[in-house]
Order: C-alpha cells, then sequence, then structure tokens
C-alpha cells in the first residue's frame, strides 16, 4: 500500500524541528549492602538539588575543560549542558579528527577553534568529557588520567563500564563512588533514565526484581539512524516505496517496531538488554546475581526513550508513599494525571532534563510490586547531562580540582 498524503509530507519535512536534529547532518529487612545504598539523605548534595536548573552552586574555582568529540550529538549536548548549568569553566578545549580540526565552534564561552586531538594537549585540561566510541576510549583515556598531572576523564562510551574500579555512575545514586578517582563511566542511556525513577522506590521498599522492557528512538544509533527515519519515512509517505531501505538497522524501522538492539547473546537477550541488567547490578550495588531482566526495542520517533518498568519490592508497597518519593526525587518529574490524558512520552521529554514517570500503579499480577512508564531525553539525562552532574558532584566532593590546587 502507498502512502499519498500531502498533509503527512509536511510532518515528515518538520521531523527535524519538532524533535531537535538536523538532517543529513530505580516489611522485609534488607540485606546489609541495601541497607548503606538505601538510607536516604537529610539533605541532598548542592548538584543534584536541582538537577533541572541552569545554575548551580559550585567551588569558587573554575577548570580548564576539554571535550572529544563535541561535534557530535552528545558533544554538543554537553556543550549545552556546561552552558545552561553554569559550570566554573575557565577555558574549554575542543578536540577533533584532522577533519574537523580547525573547524570553529560557537559557545557562551566564546568561539572555541577544534583541535587535533592529542593525548598531551588533553592532559592539560583538568576534565575531560569523551564522546567518542569505545574503541577510542580504551585507547586513549587512561593514559589522559594517568599520574599526578594527569585530568580526570568522563568517558561517555561502554569502554570502562563494567571495569572493577572504575566507577559507574548516576550522580543521584552513586556520586560518592567518584572520590579518588580520575576515571568515570558514564552509564548506558537506557540504564540512567530508568534508574532515577527506580531508585527512589528501592530506597523506599527495597528492589527485589526488575523487568523492563524499553520503546528507544532512533536516535540511539546516532545520527546516520536519525537519517533513515526521516529519509524512510519520507520516501514511503511520497509513494517512492512501499517499504523503506534499511542499513543502520536491522529492518526498515518506518511504520515499524524491531525487538532487536544490538547483538543477540548466547543467553538470548541482546547485549543492549544485557547492559541494563549489569549496569543496574554495578550503579545500585545489587549483588552480581540480582535479577533484573529486559526486552529492548527500536522505535520510528526520533528522540527520548521509553521504558515500561515492572518493580518487584522486599516490602509492601503504598502507591501513595511511591507518588510522594518519586515527587520528591532530584531530576524526577511525575506527569501522572490520567483523568486530564498526562503521562510521559518522548514528545514532552525531549530537551528536558528531567525525566518523566508516570501510569504509577500497582501491579496485579504480582505481590509487593508497581508498574510505571518512563520517558527520558537519551542524549541528556541518558549521556550529556549525566556526565556534567558527574563533574559537578566532583567538584563537590574534591575528586575536581584544578592543577593549581592539586
Amino acid at each position: 500500500m502507498k502512502f499519498n498524503s500531502a498533509a503527512a509530507l509536511l510532518a515528515v519535512g518538520s521531523l527535524a524541528n519538532t524533535y531537535g536534529f538536523t538532517p543529513s547532518s530505580s516489611v522485609s529487612s534488607f540485606t546489609s549492602h541495601r541497607q548503606s545504598l538505601a538510607r536516604p539523605s537529610a539533605r541532598l548534595p548542592t548538584h543534584i538539588q536541582h538537577t533541572s536548573r541552569s545554575a548551580t552552586t559550585l567551588s569558587m574555582s573554575t577548570f580548564k575543560v576539554g571535550i572529544v568529540g563535541a561535534t557530535g550529538a552528545v558533544g554538543k549536548e554537553i556543550v549545552g549542558c556546561l552552558e545552561k548549568r553554569d559550570f566554573p569553566v575557565d577555558s574549554l578545549r575542543i578536540f577533533g579528527s584532522e577533519r574537523s580540526a580547525g573547524k570553529e565552534v560557537d559557545t557562551k564561552f566564546g568561539k572555541v577553534k577544534v583541535e587535533l586531538f592529542s593525548e598531551d594537549a588533553a592532559r592539560e585540561c583538568d576534565v575531560v568529557f569523551l564522546a567518542v566510541d569505545g574503541d577510542f576510549s580504551l585507547a586513549h583515556a587512561e593514559n589522559i588520567c594517568a599520574g599526578d598531572d594527569g585530568a580526570v576523564v568522563i568517558d561517555n562510551s561502554s569502554a570502562f563500564r563494567y571495569k572493577e574500579g572504575i566507577p559507574l555512575v548516576v550522580p543521584e545514586i552513586n556520586a560518592e563512588a567518584t572520590k579518588g578517582k580520575k576515571l568515570i563511566a558514564n552509564p548506558n542511556c537506557t540504564t540512567a533514565i530508568g534508574l532515577m525513577a527506580v531508585w527512589p522506590l528501592h530506597k523506599l521498599f527495597g528492589l527485589s526484581k526488575m523487568i523492563m522492557s524499553t520503546y528507544q528512538a532512533a536516535s540511539g544509533a546516532g545520527q546516520p539512524g536519525m537519517d533513515e527515519l526521516k529519509e524512510g519515512t519520507r520516501a514511503v509517505l511520497s509513494g517512492e516505496r512501499d517499504v523503506a531501505e534499511n542499513k543502520i538497522f536491522a529492518h526498515p524501522l518506518p511504520f515499524n517496531v524491531i525487538p532487536h538492539i544490538d547483538k543477540f547473546m548466547e543467553n538470548g537477550y541482546t547485549k543492549e538488554e544485557m547492559k541494563v541488567t549489569w549496569e543496574t547490578r554495578k550503579i545500585c550495588g545489587l549483588a552480581d546475581d540480582f535479577p533484573v531482566s529486559c526486552t529492548a526495542v527500536r522505535i520510528p520517533t526520533a528522540r527520548a526513550h521509553s521504558e515500561s518498568i515492572v518493580a518487584l519490592f522486599e516490602n509492601p508497597v503504598d502507591v501513595a508513599a511511591a507518588r510522594k518519593a518519586l515527587e520528591e526525587a532530584p531530576g524526577v518529574k511525575l506527569v501522572d494525571d490520567v483523568d486530564n490524558m498526562k503521562y510521559p512520552m518522548p514528545l514532552t521529554a525531549t530537551g528536558q532534563y528531567d525525566i518523566e514517570v508516570g501510569r504509577l500503579r500497582e501491579n496485579i499480577a504480582f505481590d509487593n510490586a508497581l508498574e510505571f512508564f518512563v520517558c527520558g531525553d537519551q542524549l541528556l539525562r541518558g549521556a550529556a547531562l549525566n556526565a556534567v552532574i558527574v563533574a559537578e558532584a566532583m567538584v563537590e566532593n574534591g575528586a575536581l580540582q584544578t592543577k593549581t590546587a592539586a
């Protein structure tokens, strides 16, 4: 069947503006480790009191900041977060490849010329954000942060997430893990978004199991993924093709959903699904065999990931108490007014610092279980924003200092 709606074509043509991209361009007793993790703090650290506000109160010091990959989707958002949150930047350096070296980038900190990356140049910074692939991080991250004169490195890739001794951090959960560390791993976007909602409930009721289904936007595959969705949608709606072409995704994404993200593993799960299991255990300090199951699905939206979560607890649950905990949690916005059709959606979560959580209810299939729906901008909360808040936490706990102060 072919589609030939002029109105639909106009809608496709405005995808870029709507979604913010450019074309072709978390009453039984806890175990001891859960007791230590679940204790609520009387006062939240400064860096996470208002994660959705533009200004943060940090040290009077200013920092030499470097970004590798600042011209990519996540790198651009890191620059934006530094600007909007008033991170104390003394100077900003942007490192790139030979192809991008010499280009100028307009920032709140002035025009910044892209420098050809070198480890020696990056080591001159106080903190370096890596918005690059895992191979690059494996080759360079440890060298950049080595020694007393090395820079703090916050790596957005998967290279060091599961390595012992390297903290995997969602600041609202385990910022203290950064103390005394020079290399920090940023989690997978899907995990970070989901745990922002799960963690307050874990502290309240004691998580015992979790089942998650994700609905992940095309931008999870980067700019090429967004381009393929846009072009494929245009081609089908214009009548050029009955089914879109696919090179980035395993199957055509327009007018389709694909229950396949990353490679399949021997246990039948994909690596993307297992990332949620592995990272939830590490970030929340849970046992290596703690039961977490995920099914990850790619859907034809441009930006912001969604998740349906069933969380089982050790203690009896109370929906009203859960709502209150979520309302008070930093970085979380409770959007749960079904009478007025208000609930989390990619359309409203896109571009927002807070994750949205709603459709909160007691699950009727399991005892002591809650079910809810989460949406979050994976380029922000799941990547750039998380990295910048990690840096803010490290400023506050003394792990990030200027070279002079150190």
